[in-house]
């Protein structure tokens, strides 16, 4: 079972923050976990809210700032995080946040970005189906992200990513996944019993906020 950084080795420092990603290399993470956001400048940053609060205290919304506006924040450039994942050799996992009113942007612009994947494997996720078909549709591997039984229903891509509370309240959908020729990508887990719980289950990777400690749960060197 891969083990991915959530935005980052987030229980330890700011989540997407370039020390996070740094510590995931430490931690010994198979990959990265990022939520992308477009800026108004069109800039692509490793963002999860869509306005600054929750980081910063000081509520500014993204899409309505440039990224030197947003300078305050430090949010980290998705081009910075994709240097350093071809030169570790990291995985990469991306959600692109939606609903925005910028629509498909986000994913055009990452598609620009991720032309050459250098190698490493890139796998674009999110909770919306069109923004996944279009992923699907230029090439890239696609993974839609569900948080209730109609989002695992309507999910059509080779993977699916379901939250730990779904596979709690039901593990035989990883079974249902793996026959149907599915992958499956869980979130967010970090206890050492929910971990253990999921490579049980043969979930195919997970994303934790703290790398070292699901690696320890599993017995991992």
């Amino acid at each position: 079972m891969l083990i991915y950084a959530h935005r980052g080795a987030s229980a330890d420092f700011p989540e997407q923050s370039r020390q996070a990603y740094l510590e995931a290399i430490k931690q010994g993470a198979d990959g990265f976990e990022c939520d992308l956001r477009l800026t108004k400048d069109q800039e692509l940053i490793c963002w999860h809210d869509a306005d600054t609060l929750r980081m910063s205290g000081r509520k500014v919304k993204i899409a309505d700032s440039t990224f030197e506006e947003l300078s305050f924040a430090k949010p980290l450039l998705f081009t910075e995080l994709f240097r350093i994942a071809y030169e570790s050799g990291k995985n990469l996992a991306l959600e692109t946040k939606h609903p925005v009113k910028t629509g498909g942007a986000v994913e055009r612009e990452l598609l620009r970005l991720i032309s050459d994947s250098h190698g490493i494997t890139i796998d674009v996720m999110s909770f919306s189906n069109l923004a996944v078909r279009r992923i699907i549709s230029a090439g890239f591997s696609g993974v839609n992200l569900v948080h209730n039984k109609l989002g695992l229903a309507l999910a059509n891509s080779p993977i699916i990513g379901p939250g730990l509370h779904l596979i709690k309240q039901d593990p035989k959908i990883v079974d249902r996944a793996h026959l149907a020729g599915k992958k499956v990508y869980v979130w967010t887990v970090n206890s050492d019993e929910d971990v253990k719980f999921c490579a049980d289950l043969g979930v195919d990777a997970i994303m934790s906020d703290n790398p070292a400690r699901a690696r320890k749960a599993l017995g991992y060197a």
